[in-house]
């Protein structure tokens, strides 16, 4: 039977696994399919979340939250989980599809600081540059973990910022089979 070693992204070892092809999330799709299948994606579409546009080289992405009775709060206005909930899968889908099935990437942790209340919509853009991308695999080529933070801005239709969030990903080249 094929084996391959898989990387446990929590103690960092590895254990045996069956073999499977290493399929990241988005490898082969393009960025209109992407688009769609992440609208339809449950945690996402159930909170009201739509993704407006996936640039073509997949380092800008732009996501947003309209007000609706299911994402409202006993206030009135957006429910912070849904706002956060807008930027968590972003950076890490931006980032493997550029690295590839090599890596291990996801979020680690964020923090959220809310400015204003959210009362029709709200966007946030994530965008990634080229030297981001060079530098997470220069500080990664040994097999060394890197924590890069990544920052987003949730506005709303005037520009006013709603809430600011750091992200923390999370990111190792996987160690190969001994």
């Amino acid at each position: 039977m094929n084996r391959r070693e898989e990387f446990d992204p929590i103690d960092g070892q590895g254990s045996a696994a069956p073999s499977q092809p290493a399929r990241p999330f988005g490898r082969g799709l393009s960025p209109k399919h992407l688009r769609l299948l992440i609208n339809f994606w449950p945690p996402l579409l159930f909170a009201g979340i739509r993704v407006r546009k996936v640039a073509q080289d997949w380092r800008r992405v732009e996501a947003e939250l309209h007000l609706r009775w299911w994402n409202r709060n006993a206030l009135g206005s957006m429910f912070g989980g849904s706002l956060f909930s807008m930027t968590d899968p972003f950076y890490p889908l931006m980032l493997q599809h550029h690295l590839g099935p090599d890596y291990a990437v996801w979020t680690k942790s964020a923090e959220i600081e809310f400015l204003r209340p959210g009362k029709s919509l709200a966007r946030a853009t994530f965008c990634l540059s080229d030297d981001q991308i060079a530098e997470i695999k220069a500080a990664t080529a040994d097999g060394e973990k890197l924590l890069p933070r990544f920052s987003t801005e949730i506005t709303d239709p005037q520009g006013e910022t709603i809430a600011q969030v750091e992200c923390t990903i999370y990111v190792r080249k996987k160690r190969p089979i001994s």
